[in-house]
């Protein structure tokens, strides 16, 4: 009962610093022409629906990564699958392909089939004698994200359009639509429910792959499956805020330490976390320096990079 009044706390301080980020911003707008500003209607609501969602969608693929390939170091920036999907929403935006494919617009789409690609090669390449250490899974997304932004750099040279494409990569919501948010709501309902689907298969994976199997759990198909949910999870939330790193890293740790490695409550307090995050992030970016904005990406390296050279430092103090 107590860890459902959390979550009920959470969703609360969520819904008040929603409202909190309707009065900030560098224009001042009276409360009572909140309902007929086109500021309020068409530019802070969806910028907020939209981090609460890339907040959750960030989290929870950090939470399958990490499950999946049992390393608390995982998640979608360093892994190369942010960058990944960045090369692809980038190629997209670069050749202006807008017309949806089956109902799904070009970008997300050409997000998903990169980070895909990466995710799968991060993996293979820590992957030696059946395990993953975690310094050749970080090196392994070290040298994906830099082969993703010599690629990225590449783009911007072939199509001339540096300050769009480079100014989407540092992240951020500002011009964030009402159209775009609702393009990410199936995304998040299906990976959401993909994930708490599979925590008790990611609760075994936690002992291994062979304890898992003698407990009936398909390891292969399993490990597929997550891995396309976080693909697609990450692919979605890059082609409409760019790269953010971190949120898949932070979240899922601090949920971990206070609540226990159980995904049943892993996943749903993780992806509240997350939008809490994010939301809070994005008021930072259009605040601290009001009038001017600083990209949300930016802000979330300054919190996110001192706190995985701790978790790195930790984890390997604790080795010795």
């Amino acid at each position: 009962m107590r860890k459902k009044n959390l979550l009920i706390i959470l969703f609360l301080i969520l819904i008040l610093l929603g409202v909190a980020a309707l009065f900030l911003g560098s224009v001042w707008v009276p409360p009572q022409e909140f309902l007929s500003s086109p500021i309020i209607t068409q530019i802070r609501l969806p910028r907020i629906f939209g981090a609460v969602l890339v907040g959750t969608l960030l989290a929870t693929a950090g939470v399958i990564l990490q499950g999946v390939l049992r390393n608390p170091l995982a998640d979608p920036y360093i892994l190369g699958v942010s960058s990944g999907a960045g090369v692809g929403a980038a190629l997209a935006l670069g050749l202006k392909i807008t017309p949806s494919i089956f109902g799904i617009s070009a970008i997300p789409l050409s997000a998903f089939v990169f980070a895909l690609v990466a995710v799968f090669t991060v993996y293979n390449l820590a992957r030696v004698g059946g395990r993953t250490s975690p310094e050749t899974l970080i090196l392994a997304g070290v040298a994906v994200s830099a082969f993703a932004a010599a690629i990225l750099s590449l783009i911007i040279i072939l199509t001339g359009q540096l300050q769009s494409i480079y100014f989407w990569l540092l992240g951020g919501l500002s011009s964030i639509t009402w159209l775009e948010v609702f393009n990410l709501v199936p995304y998040t309902v299906i990976g959401l429910l993909i994930a708490y689907f599979y925590s008790k298969e990611l609760n075994a994976l936690l002992f291994g792959e062979e304890m898992a199997m003698s407990m009936g759990v398909e390891v292969e198909r399993v490990r597929q499956v997550l891995i396309l949910a976080a693909a697609l999870m990450t692919a979605a939330a890059v082609s409409v805020s760019g790269l953010i790193g971190f949120v898949g890293l932070i979240i899922p740790h601090f949920v971990r330490l206070i609540l226990g490695s159980n995904h049943r409550l892993l996943v749903p307090f993780s992806a509240l976390g997350g939008a809490l995050l994010v939301l809070g992030a994005d008021i930072i970016s259009r605040t601290a320096l009001s009038p001017q904005e600083i990209p949300i990406g930016i802000v979330m390296s300054l919190l996110g990079a001192p706190f995985f050279l701790y978790l790195l430092r930790r984890r390997r103090s604790g080795e010795k």
